[in-house]
């Protein structure tokens, strides 16, 4: 069993992102959405390190880290400031690549 250790980092990184728009601005709605999505970040990378040819797992934090990445895209392309927006749509545009390529590998039952 391989424990997903990028997943995990992923979801580290969603939940201190989502803290710390809530220690500096105060935002409590980064603060939620931070911490929603790095929980469901590491149950995906928990799960996946038990299973990992679980198509649907892959499929549910492939839809998590897209919706990071459009949200956190948006947000950079309006202020062109890498902190945070531009590290996060990075970040997840990348675990989004990683959990593609992943899928395509998986022997798939029939």
């Amino acid at each position: 069993m391989a424990v997903d250790w990028i997943g995990f980092s992923y979801a580290v990184l969603v939940s201190a992102g989502g803290i710390t728009g809530y220690v500096k601005a105060g935002s409590v709605t980064s603060l939620a959405a931070g911490l929603l999505f790095g929980l469901l970040a590491a149950v995906g990378a928990y799960l996946a390190s038990q299973n990992p040819t679980n198509v649907w797992l892959s499929l549910g934090n492939a839809g998590t880290s897209g919706a990071l990445a459009v949200v956190m895209g948006l947000r950079f392309l309006n202020s062109w400031k890498f902190m945070p927006a531009g590290l996060m749509t990075l970040a997840s545009g990348l675990m989004l690549v990683k959990i593609i390529i992943g899928m395509r590998k998986k022997p798939r039952k029939s």
